[in-house]
């Protein structure tokens, strides 16, 4: 039985059992979830070959949203078509969103609590030194020119010294790539090159129908899933309300969020935060560690941020019901038009992946990121590591300037030997991320 026929006798009750695996064992950010899912399906079960998964992998980096969720839902759709997609991508967060769900539920009720504050003291200093490992990590791969750390570093002094809106920034970086490719090809090295890499003939199980039919049919069913629930909201609630915020605004943080979840993250702190008002910004840091430590893609802290801002601004519901209401509208307009993204393109990758105009705007997005993820390390160490941080504005120029009389020794410490843990010793994420929250309880109780 040739390869192709065996692949073809998968059933979808078989895929089903393999993409619950998959979601209840997706911890450790969006690098663990792909060496995962290429470990099951590549090495064990033997369901794609290796060029299929990888080009799978360069198409979904190339669209906005987490990329590991998108390629779970784009390797369901090779298997089963759209009912393998949409089997593998609900199966891929449902785990994710029922335990954020439950822990925003615990952190609101509890979060006062000395014990549980002591915990997310210590959680927090680890989170720190978990965006430090990802940006060195993202660096060291993404950064192959002087042109891309230049364009690296351009994107962090827009975003942490002039506030440049992140959505402006990613915009700008993708047409300096454009313009990069057709003006001064060599400007970022052979980063712009796209290489023609070797596949076998093997086409995939399911191809899906190219026409401009299908495409425009996907395109308004799925545009009109994803923002129906935002229309009637901004009809029936106006535009003051909190859940027609989260509703606009995650949507729009849905078209944007090239270069997974770290890179977002400092844009919905800074919104959240600073426009909205609905958490402090070491709430913020509680959410991401609460994410770090639940199976699914790292952006589900976005649930957490949903779920607070409903939660504090009930208007006349119980505040854990509008909390939980805000928690799955937020993370059903965040994760809706990803199920759209890959159903619309996924015909069309092989031709994608060969457009090089495309690929330059990604390269050049991709080192923006840096900078992006650079903005955030530096906006969190500065709020786990000082207790008063203020914000100045001189003209044009944005500034955090911290009270050196407020720093906090503990916090310096602990970052620190997180750091150590992970950077020198190569000490996984969950494991300093609770020996720091048994640490922040011990710290405590001195």
């Amino acid at each position: 039985m040739s390869d192709t026929s065996e692949r073809q006798s998968i059933s979808f009750s078989q895929g089903v059992a393999v993409w619950a695996r998959i979601g209840l064992l997706s911890f450790g950010g969006p690098a663990g979830q792909i060496a995962l899912m290429h470990r099951i399906l590549v090495d064990e079960k033997k369901w794609l070959r290796e060029s299929q998964f990888l080009h799978a992998l360069n198409f979904c980096m190339l669209l906005p949203g987490p990329e590991a969720q998108q390629l779970a839902t784009y390797s369901g759709w090779l298997l089963h078509g759209v009912r393998g997609g949409l089997a593998a991508g609900l199966l891929f967060i449902l785990p994710g969103v029922v335990v954020m769900l439950a822990l925003s539920m615990l952190y609101a009720a509890y979060a006062d609590l000395g014990f549980v504050a002591a915990l997310f003291f210590g959680i927090k200093a680890a989170v720190f030194a978990v965006v430090i490992e990802a940006l060195l990590r993202i660096s060291k791969r993404v950064l192959k020119s002087p042109a891309l750390y230049g364009l690296a570093a351009i994107s962090f002094v827009a975003l942490f010294f002039f506030s440049v809106s992140f959505p402006l920034v990613i915009l700008a970086a993708g047409l300096a790539g454009f313009v990069a490719m057709h003006w001064w090809p060599t400007l970022f090295g052979s980063a712009l090159s796209v290489a023609d890499e070797e596949g076998d003939a093997m086409p995939p199980l399911h191809v899906g129908q190219r026409s401009w039919y299908r495409a425009l049919t996907t395109l308004l069913i799925g545009t009109f899933c994803w923002l129906a629930p935002v229309v009637a909201l901004l009809w029936w609630l106006g535009p003051a309300n909190v859940f027609t915020q989260q509703a606009i605004f995650f949507s729009k943080m849905a078209v944007v969020t090239f270069g997974g979840a770290y890179a977002v993250l400092a844009y919905v702190a800074q919104e959240a935060v600073q426009h909205f008002g609905w958490m402090m910004p070491g709430e913020m840091l509680d959410g991401l560690g609460l994410a770090e430590t639940t199976p699914g893609p790292l952006i589900m802290v976005v649930q957490f941020v949903g779920f607070l801002a409903s939660y504090r601004e009930a208007g006349g519901l119980d505040p854990m019901l509008a909390g939980m209401l805000g928690a799955l509208l937020t993370t059903w307009v965040t994760f809706a038009p990803c199920f759209l993204w890959i159903f619309l393109g996924a015909p069309y990758v092989e031709g994608l992946r060969k457009v090089q105009w495309l690929n330059a705007a990604l390269v050049a997005i991709t080192a923006a990121v840096v900078g992006v993820i650079l903005n955030l390390a530096v906006w969190f160490g500065l709020h786990v590591i000082f207790a008063e941080v203020d914000e100045t504005q001189i003209g044009l120029l944005h500034l955090w300037v911290p009270d050196i009389a407020t720093i906090d020794w503990w916090a310096l410490g602990l970052s620190a030997a997180a750091m150590i843990a992970m950077l020198r010793f190569h000490i996984g994420m969950m494991p300093v991320l609770c020996a720091c929250a048994a640490a922040g309880l011990a710290i405590s109780l001195i």
